[in-house]
């Protein structure tokens, strides 16, 4: 082969090289980009939780007895969570920023849930304030007809009714692996960090349940 073939072949082979190590650039940047949590983005939503790591430091010692399920997070930003209010108005877990949030999805056609309802209700009676909030969210697919006479015929009164009949809230927290089942609450602090997660009832009138939150909201 003469040496004006090989430079010939060896032109596109060079550029089909260089253009190879353009992708494998572009590849490790979104790699780093997706592990740091989608870049730019991702880091803002880190930084903003830092300081609930504090937090989380608080309430561990109050993770026991009727809430020892109750697992402790690493603070994160949840995503987007949306549903609609006892008006049928659109709301969201954002709207209600500003305060800790007990976050509770439930159905009537879940037995746990329906038992221990009128306890999240008696926990809002006692500690809902300007800083905390029971946001417990039915997820039955339908109307709301259902969940509104559940609630009246147990005598819910200081609960917010909160609905996603797309069940959208459950599986949005599914795919971020915290939610398998129902019950599933969810402990958020005021800037809307996660930290602290549960699945399964546990008994929200008790002491124990009164102490983790008045622990959550530095009390």
């Amino acid at each position: 082969m003469t040496d004006q073939t090989t430079r010939r072949f060896a032109r596109p082979l060079v550029a089909v090289a260089a253009v190879l190590g353009l992708l494998a650039g572009a590849a490790a940047v979104y790699v780093r980009e997706s592990r740091s949590g989608n870049g730019a983005g991702g880091e803002t939503a880190a930084a903003d939780c830092a300081d609930a790591a504090a937090t989380v430091g608080r309430i561990t010692p109050f993770l026991k007895g009727q809430v020892a399920a109750m697992a402790p997070q690493t603070p994160r930003a949840l995503p987007p969570l949306s549903f609609t209010d006892g008006d049928g108005k659109p709301s969201s877990l954002a709207a209600l920023s500003g305060k800790t949030l007990l976050v509770n999805l439930w159905a009537t056609w879940c037995v746990p849930c329906r038992e221990e309802m009128p306890a999240l209700d008696a926990l809002e009676r006692a500690m809902g304030d300007a800083r905390f909030q029971v946001v417990a969210v039915n997820i039955d697919m339908g109307s709301d007809e259902k969940p509104k006479a559940f609630l009246d015929e147990i005598g819910v009164k200081a609960l917010a009714l909160h609905r996603d009949g797309s069940m959208g809230v459950f599986n949005t927290l599914k795919k971020e692996g915290l939610a398998f089942g129902l019950p599933a609450t969810f402990l958020v602090d005021p800037k809307g960090c996660l930290i602290g997660a549960m699945n399964g009832p546990a008994a929200w009138d008790s002491e124990d349940a009164k102490a983790l939150i008045g622990a959550a909201k530095g009390a």
